[in-house]
């Protein structure tokens, strides 16, 4: 798995090999540098415990050298940071713009199943995981294999004895930072699911405040956050503890290590084999043999936590798109809005059947309303012409094209849809209006907002037009929401239209106005209405009754009142006096 996984990560590691290949260049050159140090080291200490007196000469010379050597080996290492940040801001630049670029590809199914707080997650926590880890892990590997080989080199030269000591030794760090390794792996990736869990549940009640607030939900809410947060505490305990035996355990065997170099050493230099410098030097080289693997075994739990994230990262990444337009590719050309759906069949669940065999012909310009209890398929309708959903048979057809055949940009662009919940973003009233055509002008602007009833209230406003919305529109009414998403769609003048719950957050007063600037808007225009309230669709041209995905019922509004079914019961429910 791991080596899959670096497979992967190398193909967007590898687009920045020159800037690898300066990090290693410059690794080298520090690196080896250092490693001249304990030798001039020793060398110094000889020149100090000289037979006769002390050279000062050439202690002089070796302080030199020493000074030099750790100005530019500080400098390449500095250097090597930098590049390697570089590389490291690059490689997360592109996972980041992939997996967002993903999102805006996968089915509307994909959203609606998983927790908005996870998906948000695997776009921050879990890319910046992977830089942290990863790019750690590649300068210290880097550092370490100069350092490594330079020292078994230098320790080589000095004394092939106690180099045989140090190696013996050295590969139980390794089989120690595996062993562990293997275990906490399996825990970083449950605290990065467990993360993602409790950022989508702090989301839904921060966006819901209100509700929960009114609901009298605090203690609940806060109880579901222990509970979700202590499995996260739980998560991240074992996979903290498991990794912090790593070091402690590595070091362990360094210091064993370090123990022998000395006994050993010291019988030598009794016998007359070495001097003190060069034992000196021999203890620092053993030293810095071992700091590389201790620094490597020290970030094993951020490594194995890159490696935990980049599962979620390409678990997304791999997930299949949304479905490809069937060739021939069609154009809707000029679009006339004639629909019909023909036996169309779809279920959200398998063993679960919503819509069976649903027949409907819509004819250019005329007004569809679409009526029925929740559950009942009316939203799920619009749904599947939109094609945020696929059939699951049968056709649907615009203009006698099957909107298969047709590319989901182009579809949507002729059909201007009034989301049941009031969606803005952070910006100013004038760029909320213009999301559908930025390149609109202020007039255009304005006119779609007079259209929409929403210029008189947008002009009582401080900064009118450009006032900023806070988050999801915050600083206005639902009703002024309400009638800004309208303006939206407006504005881009379609030749098809969606309604869906479009007034059920707005009073009467401004429902009456809105319906009057509806009413002009659909002149012309195939337009599918849902609403709640019945009073806003008496001049519907055809209305569907559904029930459970079927139409019941179908006709005008006196047709419909006259055959005393479902419609007649539902009418009278809501102007019963």
């Amino acid at each position: 798995m791991k080596k899959f996984l670096l497979k992967r990560l190398w193909n967007y590691v590898g687009k920045y090999k020159t800037q690898l290949i300066v990090v290693f260049i410059f690794a080298i050159l520090g690196n080896t540098l250092s490693i001249f140090t304990p030798l001039l080291t020793g060398q110094a200490i000889d020149k100090i415990m000289g037979v006769d007196q002390v050279d000062f000469n050439g202690l002089v010379k070796i302080i030199t050298e020493l000074i030099i050597i750790y100005l530019l080996s500080s400098l390449f290492q500095w250097l090597m940071s930098v590049v390697s940040s570089v590389a490291a801001n690059n490689t997360i630049h592109d996972i980041r713009k992939e997996a967002f670029d993903k999102l805006n590809t996968l089915p509307l199914k994909y959203f609606d199943g998983n927790s908005h707080g996870d998906i948000i997650s695997r776009l921050t926590n879990d890319i910046d995981a992977i830089s942290d880890g990863l790019f750690q892990g590649i300068t210290q590997v880097m550092s370490a294999v100069v350092i490594i080989a330079g020292c078994f080199i230098f320790m080589l030269t000095i004394s092939p004895i106690i180099t045989l000591a140090v190696i013996f030794i050295t590969p139980l760090c390794f089989f120690i930072a595996s062993f562990i390794a293997k275990h906490s792996k399996r825990m970083f990736a449950e605290q990065s699911k467990t993360v993602g869990e409790l950022n989508g549940y702090v989301e839904e009640m921060i966006g819901n405040q209100r509700t929960v607030k009114a609901f009298g939900y605090e203690d609940k809410s806060l109880e579901r956050f222990k509970e979700i947060n202590n499995r996260l505490y739980k998560a991240g305990q074992k996979a903290q503890w498991y990794s912090s035996l790593t070091n402690p355990t590595t070091r362990l065997v360094n210091n064993i290590a370090y123990v022998s170099v000395t006994v050993i050493g010291g019988f030598m230099a009794v016998a007359g084999h070495l001097s003190v410098g060069n034992i000196a030097s021999f203890l620092t080289y053993s030293n810095q043999f071992a700091k590389p693997i201790n620094e490597i075994t020290s970030i094993t739990s951020q490594i194995q936590a890159a490696f935990a994230s980049a599962e979620r990262i390409f678990a997304l990444l791999d997930l299949e798109n949304e479905k490809p337009v069937l060739q021939p590719e069609e154009d809707l050309g000029n679009c006339q809005g004639n629909v019909s759906f023909q036996k169309v069949s779809f279920s959200y669940q398998e063993e679960v059947p919503l819509i069976k065999n649903l027949n409907l012909d819509v004819r250019k310009g005329n007004m569809i309303a679409i009526v029925g209890p929740t559950g009942s398929g009316k939203t799920t309708l619009v749904n599947l012409l939109m094609r945020f959903y696929d059939v699951k048979s049968g056709e649907i057809k615009i203009d006698g094209k099957d909107i298969y055949h047709i590319n989901r940009d182009k579809l949507r662009r002729t059909i201007g849809m009034v989301l049941q919940d009031s969606w803005l973003f952070s910006g100013t009233i004038a760029e909320n209006i213009a999301y559908g055509k930025p390149e609109a002008s202020k007039e255009e602007i304005m006119e779609a907002a007079k259209a929409a009833k929403a210029h008189s209230f947008i002009k009582r406003l401080p900064s009118g037009y450009d006032t900023i919305l806070d988050e999801d529109g915050g600083n206005l009414s639902q009703g002024q929401k309400q009638l800004l998403t309208i303006a939206r769609v407006m504005i881009i003048d379609p030749p098809m239209l969606i309604l869906d719950e479009a007034t059920s957050s707005i009073d009467t007063r401004t429902e009456i106005n809105i319906q009057k600037a509806f009413t002009k808007m659909m002149e012309g225009r195939t337009s599918f209405v849902i609403a709640h309230r019945l009073s806003t669709i008496k001049e519907a041209d055809t209305i569907l009754v559904l029930q459970h995905g079927d139409i019941v019922e179908q006709g005008k509004h006196e047709e419909l009142l006259d055959k005393k079914g479902y419609y007649y019961t539902l009418y009278h429910s809501q102007f019963a006096v």
